[in-house]
């Protein structure tokens, strides 16, 4: 028994919403939610059962020598229908999540998934890589009918750290690893990737490379492309394995043409990741503002200077509200402080006294561990940190009482920032009011800040429309999408394209881009079986 299967909880995955089926808010709790959103169910939708989707037998079989790697459990096969988006959740709870793969299969190794590509490109059979499952964009959903069958990829038999190079601070890890996983077994060795995002527990390092996924550092190395040394990846044309270097000016990155394909070019088998000392030195504190647009300029500033917090999430007043950091009107400023080598206090004082300058109020209370691990204590940092975790479980909650619950994401440069959230607060607000009579609820934090530009993130819960839940979010989302091409603001800083960005992915790629990248996907997937539909037709 390895160290990962000895950690595995025994706990089960919700087939339909997020996370385990054990923490998701009961009826009274869904209808104390509901209550506080006009317009909603007045009792909750039921959980769905998979036997209620009368899920048929496989269109296809494996042949006899991959047969031990599939399954056509209708189960499992359900919970790889779809990713965890709101869309997903909405259309679970009425019975509708779309097209069924006839087949899931867990491959151990590079040579099974190689073989079952050989066996899925002669059969014409499409071919969804799977990692957590945590997708919020369509990016591990068959939508369509050109493929006469459907099989899920799912690498997480493929979760090992194969080695580990103390010396070079690097380890080669397989893709199907969830973030547990690496973390469990990099610490013995005092190491860590460090690459925490929201889905962390249930998302894995080659879901992370295959959709370019940010994670815990606000500033500096946010994206998981910063921590790439190589890269193997299995393709229909054969294997790509890089060069493991810590840097190159030969020609055109062949990691980069794979981080973010979102398994439309290959699958990703196993890379090696740069990692670090875990830190041992931690400080936080939270600052709040009156004056939202004074609290941007900070945040800019604090970007621009070279303090480089790990922590640097402005929450503006409604996301500090319903995170529990503040109940005054107050938008917060949440920062955090880490090192493995030295204390942090004086970088943490000195932001706060930049903070200060542009009008920010500081109780002087900070939360923060040292070398003896002693540990401070800060309301409003860990409400945040608590309501961070439990909001996927929340949104699931809701969308049980009819309410559309969901989030989307996007960066701009500075000079857009400030009319770009004005913009989608209203617009989307008002969308909102006119498709169902009700208010919106649209909040912005920053998640990720850069010198020249930040990374917004919008929260809209609002009244659904009964039976149609999905179809209102797939409307209000286009009015967000139309308000970020106007701002020139990307569809996505972090989730991905998918499918549901497709349209949006399509206008923002300059077009000798677009050229190239067909080009590639006839040359590695002749036969376009790899996620049809996903960057390029």
């Amino acid at each position: 028994m390895d160290a990962t299967t000895a950690r595995q909880p025994l706990r089960t995955r919700s087939w339909w919403g997020w996370g385990w089926t054990d923490a998701h808010p009961d009826d009274a709790e869904c209808a104390a939610m509901g209550a506080l959103i006009p317009g909603t169910l007045a009792r909750p939708l039921p959980v769905p059962a998979v036997r209620d989707l009368r899920i048929g037998g496989p269109a296809v079989e494996p042949p006899p020598s991959l047969a031990p790697l599939v399954t056509a459990d209708p189960a499992d096969r359900a919970a790889h229908a779809m990713g965890k988006a709101y869309r997903d959740v909405a259309r679970a709870l009425r019975g509708r999540p779309g097209r069924i793969p006839d087949l899931v299969a867990r491959p151990a190794g590079e040579r099974g998934v190689a073989d079952l590509l050989d066996w899925a490109s002669a059969h014409g059979v499409a071919v969804v890589p799977y990692g957590g499952g945590s997708s919020v964009t369509g990016g591990v959903e068959y939508r369509g009918d050109a493929h006469r069958a459907v099989l899920s990829l799912d690498l997480t038999a493929m979760r090992r750290v194969l080695e580990v190079d103390t010396g070079g601070r690097a380890a080669r890890i397989q893709a199907g690893a969830l973030g547990p996983d690496v973390e469990d077994q990099l610490r013995p060795h005092g190491l860590t990737l460090r690459h925490f995002p929201q889905s962390f527990e249930f998302s894995t390092l080659g879901g992370w490379l295959a959709t370019r996924a940010s994670g815990h550092y606000a500033t500096g190395r946010t994206h998981i492309d910063d921590f790439v040394q190589s890269m193997r990846v299995v393709t229909p044309a054969g294997t790509s394995g890089s060069w493991r270097l810590p840097a190159s000016g030969a020609g055109p990155s062949p990691d980069r043409l794979f981080l973010g394909s979102e398994g439309a070019l290959g699958v990703i088998t196993e890379a090696w990741m740069r990692l670090q000392e875990r830190p041992r030195h931690k400080a936080s504190a939270a600052v709040a503002f009156t004056d939202f647009d004074a609290a941007l300029r900070a945040v800019r500033d604090l970007a621009q200077s070279d303090l480089s917090p790990a922590n640097c999430r402005l929450l503006d007043p409604g996301e500090a509200a319903l995170s529990g950091a503040a109940h005054d009107g107050s938008a917060v400023l949440v920062l955090g402080f880490e090192s493995a080598h030295e204390p942090v206090d004086t970088r943490l004082a000195s932001a706060v006294s930049l903070a200060r300058s542009h009008g920010g109020r500081h109780d002087g209370n900070t939360g923060g561990r040292g070398t003896a691990g002693t540990r401070g204590a800060d309301a409003a940092v860990g409400a945040w940190r608590e309501a961070f975790l439990r909001m996927p479980y929340l949104r699931d909650g809701l969308a049980r009482m009819g309410a559309v619950a969901e989030t989307f994401e996007t960066a701009a440069t500075w000079d857009r920032v400030p009319g770009l959230i004005d913009a989608v607060r209203e617009e989307v607000g008002a969308a909102a009011l006119r498709a169902t009579g009700h208010p919106a609820t649209v909040n912005c934090r920053l998640t990720h800040v850069y010198p020249d530009g930040a990374a917004p993130y919008f929260t809209v819960i609002a009244a659904g429309r009964p039976g149609d839940e999905a179809a209102l979010w797939d409307d209000l989302k286009a009015v967000a999408v139309d308000v970020l091409h106007r701002h020139r603001a990307t569809v996505t800083h972090h989730h991905a394209v998918g499918r549901d960005h497709r349209p949006a992915y399509d206008r923002q790629r300059p077009g000798p881009f677009a050229l190239a990248l067909r080009a590639a996907k006839g040359a590695l997937d002749p036969h376009g079986i790899l996620n049809p539909g996903v960057l390029v037709d």
